[in-house]
């Protein structure tokens, strides 16, 4: 029995990045032997199991048949005869299919090194095409490795993998999930990139990929590109280090703006109404978790509503305020702010533009949070005298701070 470290553990260590999860495959063994050595089984689809003690996952060298479409189409072999070489061969690429022995010793058949080296996502074998989710994946590492590139003929296999219909194949669930680890990587946009080169994301996100090639009006953006715009507003929050709702938020407040009648052009005139509506039902299709969906709506509805603030009465602030559900969902507004901060700042030129709008409306919220809504329902009975009441008291804090 011969044990290696392998995958992303061996990848980051050799790229001076801090090691996380450890994974090892275990060459020359059976279940009943890891069994009697103490690991724990926990392998569904094929066999894997726990360290007794430090609980990192030690799989079976193993090898995969495709058996159907998508990515449960697999018929997995593992058995003492598998070779650790065999074993690294079904492995999506070639920096995620180096082994380290446990006197140090790697090994890389498939030349992962030198595209370590040369910065290079290259693809192992031919059996990457049998995998859809290898799209997604190759897409996501791009976003966490930006300066790294997708190898023609990778890309390539994947344009092909686009056209057999493999991507067709993969369930809401396994998209979203890669789709949020992207986001949450240091370049986002590099993973859109990807997914647009290959012609995956006309097929994930048909909404999304609408926008690049339609204009804006240049003095308000300078890059005018839609889309272009779009990365830019994803990259600018994740280097402000901005959560995954506000992020996705990010990438979702201008879906309309795909859809806006050619004669208006540069203009979008409405496409706030028309973002929300895209976004309902792309955010049904991938099953996106609520607190992501929700974030996303209010910010496709209000962004641009948010830039009109400085100009606003009182009243209609407060009003904002209220439809905005920020007095009950102070940390969902704030994530709100952020995400128009992040679609105010990635534009061309205007990175490090104020922010006056949310400096406002911030200031109108401490404001109106500070009345005891509490102690103004106790002196009437009637719901709809509170109501008024509790405005009237909060319009008068408002003022006063104003």
């Amino acid at each position: 029995m011969q044990v290696y470290l392998v995958g992303g553990a061996v990848r980051d260590e050799l790229l001076g990045l801090p090691v996380k999860d450890k994974d090892y495959v275990v060459v020359g063994s059976t279940p009943q032997e890891m069994e009697a050595a103490g690991y724990k089984p926990v392998g569904k689809d094929f066999p894997v199991f726990l360290h007794p003690k430090t609980h990192d996952e030690y799989a079976l060298a193993r090898t995969e048949r495709k058996t159907a479409k998508g990515y449960k189409g697999f018929a997995v072999h593992a058995s003492i005869d598998v070779t650790l070489e065999e074993d690294l061969a079904r492995r999506d690429l070639t920096i995620n299919a180096i082994a380290k022995a446990e006197d140090g010793q790697l090994i890389d058949p498939y030349k992962g090194l030198v595209d370590i080296q040369s910065k290079t996502l290259r693809h192992v074998s031919a059996a990457f095409a049998e995998d859809p989710v290898r799209i997604l994946r190759a897409a996501r590492l791009s976003a966490r490795f930006a300066e790294f590139t997708v190898a023609p003929e990778t890309n390539q296999l994947m344009q092909d993998m686009v056209n057999a219909g493999e991507v067709d194949a993969l369930v809401a669930e396994r998209v979203w999930q890669e789709l949020a680890k992207g986001l949450m990587e240091a370049k986002p946009s590099r993973m859109f990139e990807v997914l647009r080169a290959c012609g995956a994301l006309k097929k994930i996100m048909p909404e999304l990929d609408k926008l690049w090639g339609v204009p804006q009006p240049p003095q308000h953006h300078p890059e005018i590109d839609t889309g272009v715009h779009v990365m830019m507003v994803i990259d600018y929050a994740a280097k402000n280090n901005f959560s995954l709702p506000v992020r996705f938020a990010a990438l979702m407040h201008d879906l309309g703006k795909g859809t806006t009648p050619a004669e208006i052009l540069p203009r979008h005139i409405g496409h706030e109404e028309r973002s929300v509506s895209l976004l309902k039902a792309l955010c049904k299709r991938l099953r996106v978790p609520n607190d992501c969906k929700e974030l996303g709506h209010i910010v496709a509805k209000f962004h641009g509503k948010l830039h009109q603030a400085p100009q606003m009465r009182p009243s209609t602030l407060l009003e904002f305020l209220v439809e905005l559900d920020a007095i009950r969902q102070p940390a969902r507004f704030k994530d709100f702010l952020k995400a128009c901060e992040a679609d105010s700042r990635g534009r061309t030129g205007f990175e490090n533009c104020p922010t006056p709008a949310a400096d406002l409306m911030l200031k109108v919220l401490e404001a109106a949070s500070s009345v005891d809504a509490g102690a103004i329902a106790s002196a009437y009975s009637d719901s709809e005298k509170i109501k008024a009441a509790v405005f009237e008291a909060r319009l008068k804090a408002v003022r006063q701070a104003l």
